[in-house]
């Protein structure tokens, strides 16, 4: 069947002004004025300077399109709706007319502008409604963030963020995010929000469920909030606990972040919580058997252990032998010197150490334990190892004014004698003869087991050089001696051969009534000479008054001798003469004359 192709036939509108056409009049009857007018009020009215809402017709990444309602639309910045990344096609918006035209007849609208003008009265709104408002977090400053909030941009302090601390505030550049306007200052115009305070509410209401239900000896799941040298706060859910170092485990913790990491989740156990409950005292510890309990049962005292030395103190070291159970090694245990020492002498913390147990009390897990029983003890065999009379060479180890004390080896301590020294010198202190530190040859003298102490010499080493004095330096004999020290009841003199003199002041007297002075030298006498005591006392004056004496004694004898020699002259004379004269003759003169002769001669 073949399609009939039906012609209809069209006529002009008969109403249709033809003429008018022709002359360039095509509005009929309504003047063109009218037209426009008509055609204006389909049209918004703008004003420069005003702030519109216009609708989003089309966006890219550099550019938003925005209908007014105006003849032509406006361009705004993709970089003015940073703050809201969800901003879609057909969403109101409000912009700021900055001019209706440019250069190029395009309408330039502003939204920041917009979003400014009208900001304070937004976000006085906000703080006296207590509304929940949205910004976008530019970015990170000192304490906190800058948020854009309306076109402004609010201070978001660093505490304000989260009920919990934040340690990356980075990771919220960039992000919408809900506040509360929190505090404004009109004055400088500052606005501070906060994104804890949304959450706050809620966290409340899950706090007061959880501390209602909340016991001692429950086992609560918790997450690491923070960790200080104190301890570690565990959030239970918007509620705090702090599990003390203490509590964290059985051995010996130096701080929290070796047992723990933040934002760890774990178990713990309640404690104990005061009566309002804002205190939770937390323990991880407690949920593991005490290390005492599972000690071996077969361990018993005089057993060897090893161990790592946890603590230090003067007294001793405490010593790790397994996490939870420690033992004390006291410093008397460490040697068997009975020489005074600190712990630290021995070891250091770290140190791994084999030690013997001592004591052992499971009730009260209480371990001690001693190093010096892993060596024999040396005075077993004091007798047969330094017998009476043998030497040795010991160390110096500490002075009193009576004498040195020495340790020959490691708990065989010794005293020196300040008088076993030396035979000659007079020693006031022992730091004149040693020092702390020093060797010195020492003879054994006698064996206190019991005290556990040797009486030793020094000057034994050597024979006894009074011996010699004992003959050299007899009583009257005379040497040259140098003073060298005087003293209030005399002076010391150098002698010969390194010994020494005493000489009191009335024996330091010179001849001509001076006194002698240090440093002099001159002749002494021995006036005294006691080996036992070993003292030598001497005289200088006795010099020259036992010389005076010697004169004195001498001149003394011959006027004696010549008295007696006097008095037999006169006997002689009496016996010899006549007793009656009768008459002389001239032969008596001669024999009277050689008589006299004779007596005279004698």
């Amino acid at each position: 069947m073949e399609d009939k192709q039906v012609n209809k036939e069209v006529t002009a509108n008969p109403d249709f002004d033809w003429a008018g056409y022709e002359k360039g009049d095509t509005y009929g009857n309504v003047s063109k004025e009218d037209l426009t007018k008509a055609y204006d009020e389909t049209l918004n009215t703008v004003k420069d300077k005003e702030v519109v809402e216009g609708t989003v017709i089309s966006m890219n990444k550099r550019e938003v399109v925005v209908n007014i309602g105006y003849k032509s639309d406006g361009i705004v910045s993709m970089n003015e709706f940073r703050y809201n990344p969800d901003l879609k096609v057909g969403d109101k918006v409000e912009v700021y007319i900055e001019s209706q035209e440019d250069k190029k007849g395009q309408l330039i609208l502003s939204h920041k502008k917009a979003r400014t003008t009208k900001s304070w009265e937004r976000v006085n709104s906000a703080l006296e409604k207590d509304e929940i408002i949205k910004g976008f977090v530019k970015c990170r400053t000192k304490g906190g963030m800058i948020v854009d909030i309306f076109g402004i941009e609010a201070f978001l302090p660093g505490s304000q963020i989260d009920v919990k601390p934040i340690r990356d505030y980075d990771v919220f550049v960039g992000k919408m995010m809900e506040f509360k306007v929190v505090k404004i200052n009109q004055e400088f115009k500052n606005v501070v929000v906060s994104h804890k305070a949304l959450i706050e509410a809620e966290l409340e209401q899950q706090k007061k469920n959880i501390i209602s239900k909340l016991e001692k000896g429950q086992v609560l799941e918790g997450t690491v909030k923070n960790i200080t040298s104190y301890g570690v706060f565990i959030d239970l859910g918007g509620v705090d606990g702090l599990i003390h170092i203490t509590d964290l485990s059985w051995g010996r913790v130096s701080h929290p972040d070796e047992i723990l990491q933040l934002d760890q989740k774990l178990n713990v156990v309640i404690l104990d919580f005061d009566d309002e409950k804002k205190r939770i005292a937390l323990g991880l510890k407690q949920l593991t058997p005490h290390p005492w309990d599972a000690l071996d049962e077969n361990l018993k005292v005089g057993d060897k252990m090893k161990g790592r030395v946890v603590v230090m103190a003067d007294y001793g070291a405490f010593i790790e032998i397994a996490p939870g159970v420690e033992g004390l090694i006291h410093v008397s245990e460490m040697s068997w010197s009975q020489h005074l020492r600190s712990a630290q002498d021995f070891m250091k913390v770290g140190d791994e150490v084999e030690a013997v147990i001592l004591t052992l009390d499971r009730d009260e897990r209480k371990m001690s334990l001693g190093i010096k029983q892993l060596k024999p003890d040396p005075w077993e065999s004091i007798e047969t190892k330094y017998p009476i009379g043998s030497r040795h060479t010991a160390k110096v180890r500490n002075f009193t004014n009576f004498g040195v004390f020495v340790e020959i080896e490691e708990g065989v301590d010794g005293l020196i004698h300040i008088s076993d020294l030396s035979w000659t010198k007079k020693i006031k202190h022992p730091s004149e003869f040693t020092q702390i530190g020093a060797n010195i040859d020492v003879q054994v003298l006698e064996i206190d087991k019991e005290n556990r102490r040797l009486s030793l010499g020094h000057k034994q080493l050597e024979e006894n050089p009074w011996d010699v004095f004992e003959t050299i330096f007899t009583v009257d004999s005379i040497h040259d001696g140098t003073i060298i020290e005087l003293l209030d009841k005399g002076a010391v003199i150098a002698l010969p051969y390194g010994v020494e003199g005493f000489a009191t002041p009335k024996h330091l007297v010179k001849e001509d009534g001076s006194q002698a002075q240090v440093d002099e030298k001159l002749p002494f006498k021995v006036i005294e000479f006691n080996k036992d005591a070993k003292r030598i006392i001497l005289s200088h004056s006795r010099i020259f008054e036992d010389a005076q004496k010697a004169e004195a004694r001498e001149a003394s004898a011959a006027k004696k001798a010549a008295k007696k020699a006097k008095k037999e002259e006169e006997a002689a004379s009496e016996e010899n003469a006549a007793p009656k004269v009768e008459k002389t003759t001239l032969g008596d003169i001669e024999e009277l004359a050689a008589l006299k002769e004779k007596l005279s001669e004698q």
